[in-house]
């Protein structure tokens, strides 16, 4: 960074300060910054929006409100209080890390960067996240906002959009942070890309550092580091609803690939050559050795996950001749269940919306009746 530019640092640190004390929102881990509320705060953003995280950061800290309770949860339990967030594998390390936690630094987070940043889960920003956010300790954080407002200010890539190596964004965290303020500071940082210097609208009369602002007075200010989008697949699957009297059949899709863990409806992916009911059909025979016939559908659910969209076809089916049992060769764990205690279950999003239609809090052209759960 030219020495010019690097003049203008202390400016910048005591604009963003200012600005994040009067503008800061009335977030539920900035009240007492509690390293654990902090650390399921910073796991739960990942790749998620402030506003999509809210209810079930309320909720996580409801039933886990400290790190043993997550400690001595079952798995299932955290699931199913993770479910609709994605990317499950982040609960899995929460419950990892905070065994790890009760058993060797008795339930409280250690305040060693080294140490957190081998904790299950927990990579560079989230360890200078906890040690700054947490701690008050002085290290630099970089998410996608940070790389956002930086690319901005400091006409990053000479204005083109080139994509600078995270090393450059790393060094000008460390070098701008104001010792003994990185709490503060980091947060304004995030909270300035989050609210004000957006990706495609940037509100630049709004920006406490429109002065300092290089693409500002270059014309630049819509370049930013390139995003790689990555490109959705759409997989059409069908899935059967085989009652036992007033139960339904669950599977447990298996530890390993993806969606491990979670319960869904026997089913899978439709083939080129079948309709959604052969599918159903030789799903069926093929992962539990079972003869159905489809009786009915019940509805078709669209859900899109980050990776890829998917177009659920449900039907209502039944056993084509009594005495038949499963025989699991895809699922590691299958049960009969009341529609009520489905809820129980942790379930994969598009499942979870055709629950909410068989137990009547959602229309099957997908409006919601009432509150759901």
């Amino acid at each position: 960074m030219p020495n010019d530019l690097k003049k203008t640092y202390p400016r910048i640190r005591e604009s963003m300060l200012r600005w994040f004390r009067d503008n800061r929102r009335d977030l539920p881990w900035r009240r007492s910054y509690d390293p654990y509320r902090v650390w399921i705060s910073e796991i739960m953003l990942q790749q998620t929006r402030v506003q999509t995280v809210l209810p079930y950061y309320e909720r996580w800290m409801e039933r886990f409100p400290h790190v043993r309770s997550v400690a001595l949860a079952p798995e299932e339990d955290l699931l199913r209080c993770w479910e609709g967030l994605g990317y499950y594998s982040r609960a899995r390390n929460v419950h990892r890390t905070s065994k790890i936690l009760v058993e060797a630094y008795g339930g409280e987070f250690p305040r060693d960067y080294d140490s957190v940043r081998r904790l299950p889960g927990i990579g560079a920003y989230t360890a200078g996240a906890l040690m700054s956010i947490a701690f008050n300790e002085d290290f630099p954080v970089v998410d996608g906002n940070v790389k956002r407002v930086f690319h901005r200010v400091f006409n990053l890539g000479n204005g083109r959009g080139a994509h600078e190596s995270d090393r450059t964004y790393w060094a000008l965290a460390a070098e701008l942070l104001p010792r003994g303020q990185a709490r503060d500071f980091n947060q304004a940082l995030m909270e300035l890309g989050a609210l004000v210097c957006l990706p495609s609208n940037p509100s630049c009369p709004r920006c406490p550092l429109e002065g300092f602002c290089a693409s500002l007075g270059a014309g630049a200010v819509h370049e930013k580091p390139p995003r790689t989008r990555k490109k959705t697949s759409a997989i059409e699957v069908s899935v059967g609803l085989l009652f036992r009297g007033e139960e339904v059949f669950i599977q447990k899709r298996p530890p390993e690939g993806l969606m491990p863990n979670l319960w869904e409806f026997p089913g899978g992916k439709i083939r080129d050559d079948e309709t959604p009911e052969e599918a159903l059909v030789r799903e069926f025979r093929e992962e539990l050795n079972l003869g159905v016939r489809c009786l009915d559908p019940v509805a078709v659910i669209r859900h899109a996950y980050t990776s890829f969209r998917v177009i659920l076809h449900a039907y209502r089916c039944a056993l084509r001749e009594g005495g038949q049992e499963p025989v699991l060769r895809a699922a590691v764990e299958a049960r009969w269940v009341g529609l009520p205690q489905l809820d129980d279950y942790a379930f994969p999003a598009a499942n979870r919306k055709l629950i909410e239609i068989l137990v009547g809090r959602r229309h099957p052209d997908g409006r919601s009746r009432g509150k759901e759960a």
